[in-house]
């Protein structure tokens, strides 16, 4: 057994090096056939891959927190039609390079939702990336300093899934909307992005201090992309009067 396991982790097949010694008790107690036992032990090896190319992506994803469709209210919030989340959810928006807008008052759920579709979407294999808008843009602009400029637009680019989060909520600096725009219109028809915000599209021209870089990128986002507008309360705002009251 110990030659056999050796063998094993030679050929980095951890999933069977784990489950093997108890596969072999349960073939010889269900007398299973050759063909079944070697079924068995490539479930196990598919079924670890699957687990460990979950947890790698998921790392990546930079996801701020662990938020699923199940922990969200949506009686809470009636204006969201839930037939269009979980038709987000199926990640079919992703596979036909289409993007999402969540558009709402701070503390309506719009982070929550980008949240629960990303980790469906890596659920089901997609690359996803995490990040605020600022944060981003802070980022591209820092490696002009470096000339990693491109690198790092490579690096945005390389995900199957971008969740832009609080696009509007902090005001952004001059050079922001070039940046932006770069992103935007490399991410058009070749991968997804959601983008949540606190500002209609009306007021995207005052994000971007640019009105004509400011429509270019609204004409990209909005041509193959779901909107969401969310016109309940604030979630936090109810939890801070229930700790009040």
């Amino acid at each position: 057994m110990n030659t056999l396991k050796s063998r094993l982790k030679d050929f980095k097949l951890s999933g069977i090096y784990g489950s093997v010694e108890e596969r072999i008790n349960f073939a010889n107690e269900k007398s299973l056939s050759y063909t079944q036992f070697l079924e068995l032990l490539l479930d196990d090896e598919y079924r670890n891959r699957l687990d460990n190319g979950f947890k790698k992506r998921y790392a990546k994803a930079k996801l701020p927190a662990h938020k699923t469709i199940e922990d969200f209210n949506f009686s809470f919030q009636p204006s969201i039609d839930k037939k269009v989340i979980n038709d987000l959810l199926t990640g079919s928006f992703i596979n036909e390079k289409k993007n999402a807008v969540f558009i709402g008052n701070p503390g309506t759920g719009k982070t929550h939702l980008s949240i629960a579709i990303a980790i469906g979407a890596l659920k089901k294999g997609f690359k996803v990336l995490f990040t605020p808008v600022s944060e981003m843009l802070h980022n591209l602009n820092a490696s002009k300093a470096d000339n990693s400029y491109w690198q790092k637009v490579a690096y945005y680019l390389s995900f199957d899934l971008l969740v832009l989060d609080e696009l509007g909520f902090r005001k952004l600096p001059s050079y922001s909307a070039d940046d932006f725009f770069e992103i935007i219109s490399k991410v058009y028809e070749k991968s997804s992005v959601i983008i949540t915000t606190n500002k209609s599209f009306e007021q995207w021209s005052d994000i971007f201090s640019d009105s004509i870089l400011a429509a270019a990128i609204l004409d990209r986002i909005v041509h193959y992309s779901t909107v969401v507008k969310i016109n309940g309360p604030s979630y936090r705002a109810k939890n801070l009067k229930r700790k009040e009251g």
